[in-house]
């Protein structure tokens, strides 16, 4: 079996949410990684016994990398990749895609130019019940997909962050850190493409200067919408309708939620976040999870059923009454993610999750803000498409 080697860009939380996928999967190893945080680096040594690397451009020149996941914060996302790309490196890179759609056109020509592959996630539409609910749909039995209702609460905007987490244009707040798992789950769903947007957004709290939620409309060419709804303010929790299983697949204990809150109020943010962090003193790797992973509470509405993805099965309430489909428990989590790259780099299959694909949710996104700033509805172009 084909092996690839990834190089990580930015040992930050997306990389430790994915590290024991790539550990797990046989078809992935880590070589070298950089990081500005000498801890960091040096738990990766030691995990991984990978190389490790002052700078992003000294990790694209190290010849056993071969796929360059980029990690680092969404201000470096377009730079990191054309550095990739110029090394004749693939790249993953994680959500959002990067700041703007001039950005996107440079990273999708760079990979382009250079012949390598671009995927973009992970989002939450590489879940296995949303791949599966896809599927569901996809097979015509229960229609055409008219409506699509998703709607998350979670404390988001507690989590400890750094400065530019908290100003939007630095890719900052809720709308480009949240929004684009829940845009990227309902075109998934919905199938065509989207044609217009209108949306509120929320800044609520002085203290985190930046978007913390946001209601939008999106509406798709053929007549199907989709409505978003997003509060990371810390209080109603929504997993509570998800059976108190957590955005990563663990049982929750509901009595913890305000915990967010209160470990902010009492320490100082940086260095939480740091001590927090892959190779901090307070860093935890996560636990295997009994689930699937969701990013709240989604209900596809098509002519002759409601679907309704869970972590451990798709609901079907039908003409004919209420049924099940169960999903086997996650092996390795967000295996999904790996299977598309792998497919991509080593069996030539373009990938779903493309530069095209997450430019039209990056613009998406865009008009979620714009449409939140300006009170009216905003029309897409043609990066909008499936």
């Amino acid at each position: 079996m084909t092996t690839i080697g990834i190089g990580v860009a930015g040992l930050g939380r997306a990389f430790s949410l994915m590290a024991a996928s790539f550990a797990a999967d046989a078809r992935i190893r880590l070589v070298a990684a950089a990081d500005p945080r000498p801890e960091a680096l040096q738990r990766f040594r030691d995990e991984f016994s990978g190389s490790i690397h002052a700078s992003v451009e000294e990790l694209c020149a190290d010849p056993q990398v071969e796929v360059v996941y980029v990690a680092t914060p969404h201000q470096f996302h377009a730079e990191h990749v054309r550095l990739a790309a110029s090394r004749g490196k693939h790249v993953l890179v994680e959500k959002p895609m990067a700041l703007s759609l001039d950005e996107c056109r440079a990273m999708i020509d760079a990979a382009r130019e250079a012949d390598v592959r671009l995927v973009v996630g992970h989002s939450h539409s590489f879940d296995r019940p949303i791949l599966e609910t896809r599927k569901l749909i996809e097979s015509a039995r229960f229609g055409r997909v008219r409506m699509i209702t998703a709607l998350n609460f979670t404390d988001y905007l507690y989590r400890p962050r750094r400065p530019e987490e908290l100003d939007t244009l630095q890719g900052g707040g809720a709308v480009f850190n949240q929004a684009a798992h829940q845009v990227d789950i309902v075109r998934m769903l919905a199938g065509t493409r989207a044609v217009s947007v209108r949306a509120s957004t929320g800044a609520w709290d002085a203290s985190r200067p930046t978007e913390g939620a946001y209601a939008c409309l999106i509406n798709f060419e053929d007549g199907a919408f989709a409505t978003l709804v997003y509060s990371g303010y810390g209080h109603f929790d929504s997993d509570e309708f998800m059976g108190w299983t957590g955005e990563m697949g663990r049982r929750k204990d509901p009595s913890a939620y305000s915990g967010a809150r209160k470990a902010l109020a009492s320490s100082d943010e940086r260095s939480l976040k740091n001590a927090r962090n892959y190779g901090g003193s307070e860093f935890v790797a996560p636990a295997g999870a009994e689930a699937h992973q969701h990013f709240g509470p989604v209900v596809v509405s098509c002519e002759g059923a409601d679907l309704r993805p869970l972590p451990d099965r798709i609901e079907i309430c039908g003409d004919d009454g209420r049924r099940s489909v169960a999903l086997a428990p996650p092996g390795i989590e967000r295996v999904e993610v790996i299977d598309e790259l792998y497919a991509a780099v080593v069996e030539g299959k373009p990938p779903l999750h493309d530069g095209a694909w997450a430019a039209a949710t990056l613009e998406i996104c865009l008009a979620i803000l714009r449409s939140g700033r300006e009170a009216k509805e905003i029309r897409l172009t043609a990066w909008s498409y499936t």
